[in-house]
């Protein structure tokens, strides 16, 4: 008669199998991975245009969703995938292009800035007269 050996996981991974092992704490897991993960990710892409961690944020929140949610696991995996991509095609690139896509950025965070800015009623314009007077 053989004996079955089963392991048991140690730290958050035993934490978590524990919590799965009935249905209310699988439902409830997933509820509370999918409200943080939705909050990062939000967070995240209203982050994008603006200088700092957006994407950084974005990937983090679909991180978080993929421990749970396997349509979340595919997407970060296609994001990985299609921002490798990228970042190879943008090596290979010369000098004329890596400024124009540098420009470009810049231009566009620009103007989401200004745009936010004068939507809250702050115009930079005036401001940056004012402090050049």
């Amino acid at each position: 008669m053989s004996e079955e050996v089963q392991e048991r996981r140690t730290g958050i991974n035993g934490w978590l199998d524990g919590v799965r092992s009935t249905r209310t704490g699988a439902l409830t897991l997933k509820i509370v991975i999918g409200v943080i993960g939705a909050v990062m990710v939000v967070g995240g892409l209203i982050m994008v245009p603006f200088p700092g961690p957006g994407w950084l944020v974005v990937f983090a929140g679909l991180a978080v969703l993929a421990t749970e949610f396997h349509w979340a696991h595919r997407v970060l995996e296609f994001g990985k995938r299609t921002l490798h991509a990228w970042t190879e095609w943008y090596k290979r690139q010369g000098w004329t292009v890596r400024i124009v896509v540098l420009v470009v950025t810049v231009a566009a965070a620009a103007v989401i800035v200004y745009v936010g800015m004068k939507s809250i009623g702050i115009d930079l314009i005036d401001v940056a007269q004012r402090f050049i007077q």
